[in-house]
């Protein structure tokens, strides 16, 4: 049985974070004070707190694509990816590497879309046919 996992990370806006996350990506709010906000992210604790927002810079390889780094995200069933896909789209989200599959017939064989935060943090969510295949190396 996997456990939560916490995340806190510095975004500029509360209000313009409470809806992406909320209201585009479907994450339920929980706790909150003037200065940071809690979210149920895909039953993970994912805390926001005012403040400068990590450099990021585009210099991890993985496949034919140099990815933001650092990132975070979400791995799932492939169903529920493309759903969110199809939401992100209606919602306008301007994507840093468009919905796509890599490895394609090879172990780890993924669907992925790369995207920021209105704060500018990177976001990944893969999608897998198979769950179990998620550190698949053969």
């Amino acid at each position: 049985m996997l456990t939560p996992f916490h995340l806190a990370i510095n975004v500029t806006d509360l209000d313009q974070t409470r809806g992406f996350y909320g209201d585009v990506l479907g994450a339920k709010e929980g706790r909150s004070t003037e200065t940071w906000v809690d979210f149920d992210f895909f039953g993970h604790q994912l805390s926001f707190h005012l403040g400068p927002v990590l450099k990021t810079e585009s210099t991890g390889y993985v496949g034919e694509h140099l990815v933001p780094m650092p990132h975070f995200g979400m791995v799932l069933a492939l169903p529920d990816w493309r759903v969110l896909a199809s939401r992100l789209h209606a919602a306008e989200v301007v994507f840093v590497i468009p919905p796509s599959v890599r490895f394609e017939g090879e172990p780890g064989e993924q669907w992925t879309m790369f995207f920021r935060d209105p704060s500018g943090n990177p976001i990944e969510f893969k999608g897998f046919t198979d769950l179990d295949r998620v550190f698949a190396s053969h």
